[in-house]
């Protein structure tokens, strides 16, 4: 029988780490126009954003270009943004321009929220968690989702920072080291941070938006929708930001990646643990399990499971 929060499962299968996401801020837009305001602005459609629904998102420039990518939960009368804390003023600037004369409120909540990331197992013994991307429950007030980018990214809590340590107690889980966390989304082939080496270096649907449930293709018109669709309606999608491996040698920020003597892409993101190029995915050969090259080292190139070619 279900408690008030929790089922019993078999705990041998339940991950009880937490990791407090450190790097991540938060946003909250309210008002009567808040939710078409976000409408005419991000790559998915707002009206799916419910208590029961959250949704992974992006903010592209008119050309299509990637910006920002954030998170959208619904609380009380109006949305958390969960974005990188890299980025969180620059967002902020750039919604306000949009607001011109809206009826929003746009606030900065980082000093006073948190958000925190479990085990999707953890998640799913919760009262009315449903395994589906993007499910959204409450503990007491505040929301817990699913990741809707890949579920085996667990879980996501927002939460005042004054009841975070209180709630973890009673939800049984026990702070670890947020490396693990960038790991596990490293080895699933989607990208932890350093968010902003991305901007304006590739075209939303590059940045695999489309397959980490970013993009509605039905929904009118957004900033950018116009080459985006464009993109996937003439099968335009060349490229693709995928994670690398350095086997030998040190990699730098925006050189070029070869196969074969030809060049198939570059570096974006040259963090040493957490690398990724934007790839002629198309032109690699991944099943060979070649090496790839830059001028100074010998790389492998990942594709994860979810992308197909």
């Amino acid at each position: 029988m279900k408690s008030n929060y929790i089922i019993s499962i078999n705990q041998s299968n339940m991950n009880n780490s937490v990791y407090i996401l450190e790097d991540r801020s938060l946003l909250y837009i309210s008002g009567e126009e808040a939710q078409s305001f976000l409408q005419n602005l991000i790559t998915n459609d707002i009206n799916k954003v419910t208590e029961k629904k959250s949704c992974f998102a992006s903010l592209l420039t008119p050309q299509g270009k990637f910006l920002y990518e954030f998170f959208i939960i619904k609380h009380k009368l109006g949305y958390f943004v969960d974005c990188e804390k890299s980025q969180t003023e620059n967002l902020f600037n750039q919604l306000n321009i949009y607001k011109i004369r809206s009826k929003i409120d746009i606030l900065n909540l980082s000093n006073e929220f948190v958000v925190v990331s479990f085990d999707k197992n953890k998640f799913l013994s919760l009262d009315r968690a449903k395994d589906e991307p993007g499910n959204t429950i409450k503990f007491r007030e505040d929301p817990i989702f699913l990741d809707p980018r890949n579920s085996e990214l667990g879980a996501r809590l927002i939460i005042n920072l004054e009841k975070l340590y209180l709630s973890l107690k009673k939800l049984g889980l026990k702070d670890d080291n947020i490396e693990k966390y960038y790991e596990k989304s490293f080895n699933l082939g989607i990208n932890p941070k350093n968010l902003n080496d991305l901007q304006n270096k590739l075209f939303g649907i590059e940045y695999n938006l489309e397959e980490l449930n970013a993009i509605d293709f039905k929904k009118g018109c957004y900033v950018g929708q116009e080459n985006t669709a464009r993109i996937k309606l003439k099968d335009k999608l060349s490229k693709r930001l995928l994670p690398l491996k350095v086997i030998d040698g040190n990699i730098e920020k925006d050189e070029a990646i070869f196969h074969n003597e030809k060049e198939i892409g570059k570096i974006l993101i040259n963090d040493k643990k957490y690398p990724f190029g934007l790839i002629k995915f198309k032109e690699a050969d991944f099943k060979s399990n070649l090496k790839f090259k830059t001028k100074k080292s010998i790389i492998e190139i990942n594709l994860p499971k979810w992308i197909k070619i």
